[in-house]
C-alpha cells in the first residue's frame, strides 16, 4: 500500500510529536504505527531496516524513520519523515535554550537543575545496564568495554579511534560461524555515486561556505559536528563523552553544568537524543553574539548533524537486503557496542563527579590522568537527589519524562528548606 503525501506528513507528524523517551521507545511507537495499525511495511522489512539503522552512524530512529518513508515514496517520503521526525523536539530545544538563557542563572532555577542533574546521572547509568545485558555476551566483550573504559577515563584517548579499534577488532574476531536464514540477490548500485556526490556536497558545502566567510564559532560548531554525526555508533549516549570533553575542554564553548542541564533538558524534548548538539550550540552562540547567532548555531547544528542521515539511508536503503544480512558487519557492530558500555559508563562516572562534587581536579600518574575528586567538596542536596532519582527509577520503575520531572520539583523543594 502507497500512502499519499498527506497521509505521511500526518503519521510523521504525529511520531514526531510522540516520540519521547529515546530510542527504544521511538522505534516501538514506529512498529505500532507502520506494521501493526496500518499495512505500510511488513514485519520483515522492517526489522531488516532496523538491523541497517544500527549498523550506521547517527540517530538510529530517525534513520528508521527516514527509511520507512523512502520505501513508502521514495526520496521525497524519506526527506518528510526524517524530517518530521526531529522538528518538533527542535523546535522545542529552540524555546527551551530561550528559557534557559534568560532565566537559567536565577537561584530557583538553578535548584530545580540540581534535580535534573542527579536524575541524570540515574538516567545514564540505566542505559549502561541496558545495554550490557545486550553487548556483553562473552568475556571479550566483556573485555573490550573494559579496556574502552580505561581508554577514555585514564588516557583521554579520542572516542573515534576507541569506534575504529573497537569496529577492526569486532570484525577481526568474527569466527565465521553465524547463520544467515536469508540471502537476497545483489541488487544494481546505479546511482549510488552520484547519490553520494549530491549529499556529501549539500551536508558539506554550506559549512565549506562557512569556513571561507570567516565565521569561526559557526564555521568550528559545524565542522565538529559533522565529524561527530560519523562516528555516532550506538547511539547519543555513546558520544555525550566526546561531546562533552570537546565543547567543555577544549573548545570552551560552555561549563561542565551547562553541558549537564544542556542534557537534562534535551531528555525531555520529542525525537533523538542527539538534539543536545543542538542545544550546545545555540547556548553557546547566545553566549558568544546573542540571540541572532544562537538561531545560526542551532540551524548549523542542526543541519551538520541531520543531514548525514539522509546521505547514509539514501545511499545504503536500495542494498538493504544485502547489507543487513553481513555477518562481518554484525561483528563489527557489536564490537562497536561492547566498547560503547565503557564509553556510556565513562559518562556516568564524569557526570557524576562534576555533579556530586564541586571540585575535580585531575591528577597525572605518567600516561594517566584522572579526576579525583575532593571529598571535603561533597554536595549533599546533590547526593540525596541522585540517591531519590535512583528509587524512582530502578525501584519504582518511573518512566524517564515523570522522573525529570518530580526530581525538578524536589530539588525546588530542598531550595526552600
Amino acid at each position: 500500500m502507497t500512502p499519499t503525501i498527506a497521509d505521511l506528513v500526518r503519521v510523521f507528524g504525529r511520531i514526531g510529536l510522540l516520540s519521547f523517551g529515546g530510542p527504544a521507545a521511538q522505534i516501538s511507537l514506529m512498529h505500532q504505527e507502520l506494521v501493526e495499525r496500518r499495512p505500510w511495511l511488513d514485519e520483515q522489512t522492517y526489522l531488516r531496516a532496523l538491523s541497517l539503522c544500527m549498523l550506521l552512524p547517527g540517530p538510529e530512529a530517525m534513520q528508521l524513520a527516514t527509511y520507512a518513508g523512502w520505501r513508502l515514496r521514495g526520496v521525497s517520503g524519506g526527506l518528510i519523515a526524517g524530517t518530521l521526525f526531529v522538528l518538533p523536539g527542535a523546535m522545542v530545544i529552540a524555546i527551551l535554550v530561550a528559557l534557559y538563557a534568560a532565566y537559567g542563572d536565577l537561584p530557583l532555577v538553578q535548584a530545580g537543575f540540581l534535580g535534573v542533574k542527579a536524575t541524570v546521572i540515574v538516567i545514564v547509568l540505566q542505559a549502561v545496564r541496558t545495554l550490557w545485558g545486550k553487548a556483553l555476551t562473552d568475556a571479550w566483550h566483556w573485555a573490550a568495554a573494559a579496556l574502552a573504559f580505561m581508554a577514555i577515563f585514564l588516557l583521554n584517548l579520542p572516542f573515534p579511534l576507541i569506534i575504529l579499534v573497537a569496529a577492526i577488532w569486532g570484525y577481526v574476531k568474527f569466527d565465521g560461524k553465524a547463520e544467515i536464514v536469508y540471502r537476497p540477490p545483489a541488487p544494481e548500485a546505479s546511482g549510488m555515486f552520484q547519490t553520494a556526490a549530491l549529499w556529501l556536497f549539500l551536508w558539506l558545502g554550506p559549512l565549506v561556505a562557512l569556513t571561507l566567510s570567516g565565521q569561526k564559532l559557526l564555521s568550528d560548531l559545524g565542522w565538529f559536528f559533522a565529524r561527530l554525526a560519523v562516528v555516532t555508533f550506538g547511539g547519543a549516549y555513546a558520544v555525550l563523552a566526546y561531546l562533552s570533553q570537546t565543547v567543555v575542554d577544549k573548545y570552551q564553548w560552555i561549563t561542565t553544568d551547562q553541558m549537564i542541564d544542556a542534557l537534562g533538558l534535551a531528555e525531555t524534548t520529542p525525537g533523538p537524543l542527539i538534539l543536545v548538539t543542538q542545544f550546545v550550540a545555540m547556548l553557546a552562540g547566545q553566549i558568544s553574539g546573542g540571540a541572532s547567532l544562537a538561531i545560526a548555531a542551532g540551524l548549523v547544528a542542526l543541519w551538520a548533524t541531520f543531514v548525514p542521515c539522509f546521505l547514509w539511508i539514501f545511499l545504503a536503503a536500495p542494498h538493504l537486503d544485502q547489507l543487513a544480512t553481513r555477518p562481518r558487519l554484525s561483528a563489527a557492530l557489536h564490537g562497536i557496542t561492547a566498547a560503547v558500555v565503557g564509553v556510556i559508563l565513562n559518562l556516568s562516572v564524569w557526570f557524576g563527579l562534576n555533579v556530586l562534587f564541586q571540585e575535580v581536579p585531575e591528577k597525572t600518574w605518567g600516561p594517566l590522568s584522572v579526576p579525583w575528586p575532593d571529598i571535603a567538596s561533597i554536595n549533599p542536596t546533590a547526593l540525596i537527589l541522585t540517591i531519590l532519582a535512583a528509587l524512582l527509577i530502578f525501584k519504582f520503575k518511573f518512566g524517564m519524562v515523570s522522573a525529570l520531572a518530580i526530581m525538578t520539583g524536589i530539588g525546588v523543594g530542598l531550595h526552600f528548606l
